[in-house]
């Protein structure tokens, strides 16, 4: 099928961040096979999608969630992460069933695909459930069971890590390629080293990438010093993990030797500066991490902690936040912010070779903007506008391998009149 999208103002975000005025994008079947001016006859595509004026972009890709915790949101407010962790999420997520996790993931997808994301890393449980509604929904997604080894039997947390297993090399490159797997073990503090160790070995023989929870919290890294008299960066080196293809989330508390460490071993970074701020786990050092050429992407962590998936907030927030804190207005310009929402969070979920950014040959993720609004003109800039004036809520169309999912805002493959009703049935049980 061969598909033509005009009238459009295109952002590719590829390396020199070029933007096209008035052109067309032309895919066929799921890849981009021409970008530029439009041509004069029309007649020769199946699909011709006329994006009105309108910006079209890559998708977004939030590098780093827990979509099922999205029953949670709004559920344990205002408390420090361990608190949050300990007495709030921990004892509602032993309750979960497949059930939940089944309305869960498709609520926190529901609002991801509403505000512009094509792609997104999930790592949870009862993750082939997970995998099975992103089979049927048609998004991109990179996903791994999460373990957690902290007060578990030698027998449970061997069950855990067979599962983990399993659902990697089970569902790796499944979907028509949509779907990809990681390993992923919690954090330092809810596994020990030795099975942080059986982790990695794992990976290895499956040969997928890792995810982990790091240096999230000050707390975190004065317990791993006092256990273990090491920081949370240099225990991992020790440990082998960054030997392997790694996909840190937060590195809120890293120092400037730590930074040194994760770009010798090109260690790619999710940045979440929303759960950060919230959970007041403190601001990481972005800026010092770009500077040296770190892959530094975006997450939203969980609507549990956010308290919404909205990538184009996150981009936001990256930009701004960083700019107070180092009384530095250059410290993330617009025209990075929109590559750490983009490409860099191809690249840190090892994808970037086939998504990210509009270019022939890459994947037809993409999604159109409406600009049509107050609040984007006068335009003298589409990215800075994108990244300081936009809002997921301005997303009309999005197209996923080809597909469209969204159309004019509705999303295309989901019942959200029988997902919110599901949801709200099963929060009655904790409420």
């Amino acid at each position: 099928m061969r598909s033509i999208v005009i009238n459009g103002i295109f952002v590719t975000v590829n390396q020199d961040n070029e933007i096209i005025t008035d052109g067309s994008m032309i895919f066929e079947d799921d890849v981009i096979t021409f970008i530029g001016e439009s041509p004069e006859d029309l007649s020769k595509f199946d699909q011709v999608i006329d994006a009105r004026g309108n910006i079209v972009m890559p998708g977004l890709i939030n590098t780093h969630g827990h979509g099922a915790m999205s029953l949670l949101r709004g559920y344990g407010d205002d408390l420090p992460l361990q608190e949050w962790l300990e007495k709030k999420m921990w004892p509602i997520e032993g309750r979960f069933t497949k059930e939940h996790v089944k309305w869960g993931t498709l609520l926190a997808i529901l609002e991801m695909l509403k505000t512009g994301t094509t792609t997104y890393s999930d790592f949870y449980i009862h993750m082939d459930v997970v995998a099975d509604v992103i089979e049927g929904v048609g998004i991109r997604a990179n996903l791994s069971r999460g373990i957690i080894g902290i007060g578990a039997s030698s027998e449970e947390k061997q069950l855990k890590l067979s599962e983990a297993e399993n659902f990697a090399k089970n569902w790796n490159n499944k979907a028509d390629g949509r779907i990809t797997t990681m390993m992923s073990p919690h954090a330092l503090y809810t596994c020990s080293p030795n099975f942080i160790s059986k982790i990695v070995e794992s990976a290895t023989m499956i040969q997928v990438p890792i995810q982990i929870h790091l240096s999230e919290t000050a707390f975190e890294v004065e317990q791993n010093l006092k256990q273990y008299g090491v920081t949370p960066v240099k225990h991992l080196q020790q440990l082998g993990v960054f030997e392997h293809p790694t996909l840190i989330a937060h590195a809120v508390h890293v120092t400037e030797e730590e930074i040194e460490i994760i770009k010798n071993y090109q260690v790619n970074v999710s940045h979440n500066p929303g759960s950060n701020l919230k959970l007041g786990s403190g601001i990481a050092p972005i800026p010092k991490m770009l500077d040296q050429g770190i892959y530094v992407s975006l997450g939203t962590d969980s609507a549990a902690s956010n308290n919404n998936l909205d990538l184009f907030e996150e981009m936001r927030l990256a930009a701004l936040i960083h700019k107070g804190y180092g009384q530095d207005p250059l410290a993330i310009p617009a025209d990075i912010a929109i590559k750490m929402a983009t490409i860099y969070g191809a690249h840190s979920l090892f994808i970037g070779h086939y998504t990210g950014s509009l270019e022939v040959g890459k994947k037809a993720d993409f999604i159109i903007v409406d600009v049509n609004q107050p609040h984007f003109h006068p335009m003298y800039n589409p990215i800075t506008h994108l990244v300081y004036s936009a809002a997921g809520k301005d997303v009309v169309d999005v197209f996923v391998n080809g597909k469209q999912l969204v159309k004019k805002g509705q999303v295309q493959t989901i019942d959200e009149e029988r997902v919110i009703y599901e949801v709200k049935r099963l929060a009655n049980e904790w409420a």
